[in-house]
C-alpha cells in the first residue's frame, strides 16, 4: 500500500473510531509498526490528528474560551472542587515545600491543611490569610496585584518565585487540551504558573470535568509536564497524555 492510500486508510479509521492504535493500523494496512508510526508522525505534523502513545486520535473539537467563566458558572462545580482539594491535600508531607496556585480549588485545600507541617508559597493573599490563620508556615509572593483580584502576578513575582525550589506545586487550569497542552485566558498567569512548575519536582494540576476539551488564550504546559487531579475520568487520549487521577 503507498504512503498516501496508507494515510487516507488511518485517517479513515480515526474518523470512524476517534482512536486507534498502532497495532489496529497495522492490520488495516498490512504495514510495520514502524512504518505506521512514521505516517502518523507525518499526519501530526500536517495537523489531521493528535499522536499519542501506542497510537493517534482524532482533532478536538474544542471550546475556546477568550476569558474567564463568570463565577456563578465556576461554583456549579464546587463539590467537585472540594473532592479533589481534599484529595490533593493529603498528598503533601510536612517535609514538604509546596507551591499554591492561585484559585478556587486551591483555596478550597487550606481547611484541609490544618495541621500540616509543610513549608507553602502562593501567589494568593487570600490563601496565605487562610494558611496564616491556621498557623502554618507560608511565603507570600511580591508583585502587582491583578486587576479584580487579591492575586499576585507580573515581574517580582516572577523573581520572587526563581528563589525557591518545591517539592510539589499545586496549580490551576482554565483549558485541558490534548493539543494545547493546559491554558489559561490571563499570559502573565500562564508565566508564573510555568514558572512554578519548573521550580518543583512535581507538578499537580487541578482540573475539575468541565475544563476538559477546553482551550483559553494562554499556554501554561503540556499535558505530559503535569499528572491532573480531577472529579470524573475523562476519555482515553487524555489517559494517554499523562497521569490522570480522579477522586
Amino acid at each position: 500500500m503507498l504512503a498516501e492510500q496508507r494515510a487516507r486508510a488511518i485517517l479513515q479509521q480515526i474518523s470512524q473510531r476517534k482512536t486507534v492504535s498502532v497495532t489496529d493500523l497495522c492490520q488495516t494496512t498490512g504495514a510495520s509498526e514502524a512504518t505506521i508510526r512514521r505516517d502518523l508522525n507525518a499526519l501530526a505534523r500536517q495537523g489531521r490528528l493528535v499522536k499519542i502513545h501506542g497510537g493517534a486520535t482524532s482533532l478536538e473539537e474544542e471550546e475556546f474560551l477568550a476569558r474567564e467563566p463568570d463565577l456563578d458558572v465556576k461554583q456549579r462545580y464546587a463539590r467537585e472542587k472540594e473532592r479533589i482539594a481534599r484529595y490533593a491535600a493529603s498528598l503533601i508531607g510536612d517535609d514538604d515545600v509546596v507551591y499554591l496556585d492561585t484559585g478556587t480549588t486551591t483555596l478550597h485545600m487550606a481547611s484541609h491543611l490544618k495541621d500540616s507541617g509543610a513549608l507553602f508559597v502562593t501567589s494568593s493573599i487570600d490563601l496565605a490569610g487562610m494558611l496564616s490563620a491556621h498557623e502554618r508556615q507560608v511565603y507570600l509572593l511580591g508583585g502587582a496585584l491583578k486587576p479584580g483580584t487579591v492575586d499576585v502576578m507580573g515581574a517580582e513575582a516572577l523573581d520572587g518565585l526563581r528563589r525557591y525550589n518545591f517539592t510539589k506545586a499545586y496549580l490551576g487550569t482554565s483549558g485541558v487540551s490534548v493539543t494545547q497542552g493546559f491554558t489559561t485566558p490571563d499570559p502573565e498567569a500562564a508565566a508564573l504558573k510555568a514558572l512554578a512548575a519548573s521550580r518543583a519536582q512535581a507538578v499537580y494540576m487541578l482540573a475539575d470535568s468541565s475544563k476538559f476539551g477546553r482551550v483559553t488564550a494562554a499556554s501554561i504546559l503540556p499535558l505530559s509536564a503535569a499528572r491532573i487531579i480531577t472529579d470524573q475520568t475523562p476519555e482515553q487520549k487524555y489517559l494517554d497524555s499523562t497521569e490522570v487521577t480522579a477522586v
